[in-house]
């Protein structure tokens, strides 16, 4: 029996453009803290190694600190070795990170680099068949032309892998593409026993076979990522494989759509965005459609603004967002305006109804004419 975790596309050095600095320090910080958790759920587990199935870092030229702190992280768990696999954000090129001063000198003992396609052994009866990338575009399937190698004997194979299947890529046509025909051929003909891949971010069983498998990212990465935050703990013993899934993430990616189009329907997103739970590590993407009166987008732009300084983002999604503003005359009656503001203030309303840019603007021109005439919120 064997037991080992499988993990993959840490990208570790990635940065995100809505993060401010304060933010995307912890959003770095959270991807190295991923990796103790790896390491003491192999401990907790009983687990022999991890294996970490391509990206491991975002790029082959992050920071210094990255390397260093990532491979200290490592070394924290001394009994569980880590093999690592470049994959197609670092690839095994001239510039790869795995061959820097800082990473080979740096480099704990329970560290290992799978840095050529071959056969490694793990423990006795036991190794692993890698296919790692030495290119940014390889121009065959290399996890197929490695198992393709697996020979004959007692041995048990488990692939380490990275790259698309063909049966979830969008380019099943791409000679890179990883054939699910070929995988599934190798488990039933020879004693390979699992394949573990990477690049999708989310947690994934591929095929009927049950054998085949995407850990997904441990920490997650983008709003369309289905499934990320986990690991996977793998068991093989008696012809039976048992893959369970761990959450070791600590952020998420939210997408909340709201319909407004009345003070009550503010009341309700105002409610919705109170009751969501760790918000410093949350990431949240609006799409807000409807019609409101000025005084209601004005409530809702300071709702916003306060919940902005509570999540590690939040952002509208502009182009799925359909949110109009049209002034009632409530809006208004109160702030007492005549002569050239009530003018002003009649022409704006009459633009704000007109075609698509030209509203926008008037909108914008009365909510700071709201403002300046001593309207609130």
């Amino acid at each position: 029996m064997v037991r080992f975790v499988h993990t993959a596309d840490w990208q570790l050095g990635m940065t995100r453009h809505f993060l401010d600095a304060d933010a995307q320090a912890r959003f770095s910080a959270a991807r190295i803290e991923a990796i103790r958790s790896i390491g003491r759920l192999a401990i907790e587990r009983e687990c022999s190694f991890v294996i970490v199935c391509g990206d491991v870092f975002e790029t082959n030229h992050v920071e210094r600190q990255v390397i260093v702190r990532a491979l200290d992280a490592m070394a924290e768990s001394p009994d569980i070795k880590f093999y690592l696999l470049p994959g197609n954000h670092d690839p095994l090129t001239a510039s790869s990170v795995f061959t820097s001063q800082t990473f080979v000198s740096r480099c704990p003992d329970n560290v290992v680099v799978l840095d050529a396609e071959g056969f490694t052994e793990v423990e006795t009866g036991v190794r692993l068949v890698s296919a790692p990338w030495t290119s940014k575009a390889p121009l065959e399937d290399l996890v197929s032309r490695a198992v393709s190698r697996v020979p004959a004997g007692d041995d048990l194979y488990i692939a380490v892998g990275h790259g698309a299947v063909d049966v979830l890529s969008p380019d099943a046509n791409d000679v890179a593409v990883v054939r699910l025909e070929a995988l599934e051929s190798a488990l039933a003909d020879t004693q390979l026993c699992y394949v573990a891949l990477g690049d999708r971010h989310s947690t994934t069983s591929v095929g009927t076979s049950g054998r085949v498998w995407y850990s997904g990212a441990p920490e997650p990465t983008a709003f369309r990522e289905k499934d990320p935050g986990n690991v996977l703990v793998v068991e093989i013993g008696n012809g039976v494989i048992d893959v369970t899934a761990h959450r070791v993430g600590e952020w998420e990616f939210r997408s909340l759509e709201f319909d407004l189009r009345s003070s009550q329907d503010i009341d309700r997103l105002d409610s919705d965005l109170s009751d969501l739970e760790g918000k410093s590590e949350l990431i949240v993407q609006l799409t807000l459609v409807g019609q409101l009166s000025l005084g209601d987008k004005i409530r809702l732009e300071s709702i916003l603004k306060h919940f902005s300084d509570l999540f590690a983002s939040l952002n509208t999604w502009e182009r799925h967002s359909d949110l109009v503003v049209l002034p009632d005359d409530d809006d208004f009656t109160s702030l007492g305006l005549s002569g050239f503001a009530q003018d002003a203030l009649g022409d704006l309303v009459e633009l704000a109804e007109g075609d698509e840019a030209e509203a926008q603007v008037a909108q914008d021109a009365l909510g700071l004419l709201y403002r300046l005439a001593g309207g609130s919120a």
